[in-house]
C-alpha cells in the first residue's frame, strides 16, 4: 500500500520537476504557491494539513480570478493569458469544486438543521452549509453558496453599484 503524498509535498515535488524541465511559467507559479504555503505555516507555527493547504490555494485561485477580471477590463490580453495559466495550474491541485446540486443539497440540509426561516438566520445557515460541504471534501465558492441560501430564505441580493 502506498503512502498518500500531502498537497504541500506534491507541490514541492512538482516544483523540483518543473525546474529540471526548465519550464519557467510552471516553476514561477509553483514557487508562488509554495511561498504562500510556507508563509501560512510560519503564521500557524506548525505544518499544514491538506485542508489548510487547499484553503491557501483557494485564496490564490480567487486572487487569480480577480486579476483576470481586472486585466480583461484593462484590455491586457497577455496578462490575462498568464493569470489563466496560473489559475489552471493552481486548480489542478484542488479537489473538484462542489456542483450546483451539491450546494443546493447542503443549503437544504443546513436550513433543516439550523431551523433557518428568515433573513436573520442567514449567517448561521451559511456557516452550517459551508461546514457540510467542507466535511464532504467539496470546496465551494462562498458566493455561490450565499446566492443559493439567499434564494432559499427569500433574501434579496445585496445592492451593488448604483442604478440611477
Amino acid at each position: 500500500m502506498s503512502e498518500r503524498v500531502s498537497l504541500v509535498d506534491r507541490i514541492q515535488q512538482d516544483l523540483t520537476a518543473s525546474m529540471k524541465a526548465k519550464d519557467a511559467d510552471r516553476t514561477s507559479a509553483l514557487r508562488m504557491a509554495k511561498a504562500a504555503l510556507m508563509n501560512r505555516e510560519i503564521e500557524k507555527k506548525a505544518p499544514l494539513d491538506d485542508t489548510e493547504a487547499a484553503r491557501v490555494l483557494q485564496g490564490l485561485v480567487r486572487q487569480r480570478e480577480d486579476s483576470v477580471f481586472q486585466f480583461r477590463k484593462a484590455n491586457r490580453p497577455e496578462l490575462v493569458q498568464k493569470e489563466e495559466k496560473e489559475l489552471a495550474l493552481l486548480k489542478s491541485y484542488l479537489p473538484a469544486e462542489a456542483s450546483d446540486a451539491d450546494i443546493q443539497a447542503a443549503v437544504e440540509k443546513a436550513v433543516a438543521e439550523t431551523g433557518a426561516t428568515t433573513p436573520k438566520d442567514m449567517g448561521r445557515a451559511m456557516k452550517a452549509a459551508m461546514a457540510l460541504l467542507e466535511t464532504e471534501g467539496k470546496p465551494a465558492d462562498g458566493r455561490k453558496v450565499s446566492d443559493a441560501m439567499r434564494k432559499r430564505l427569500g433574501v434579496r441580493p445585496p445592492v451593488t453599484g448604483t442604478d440611477s
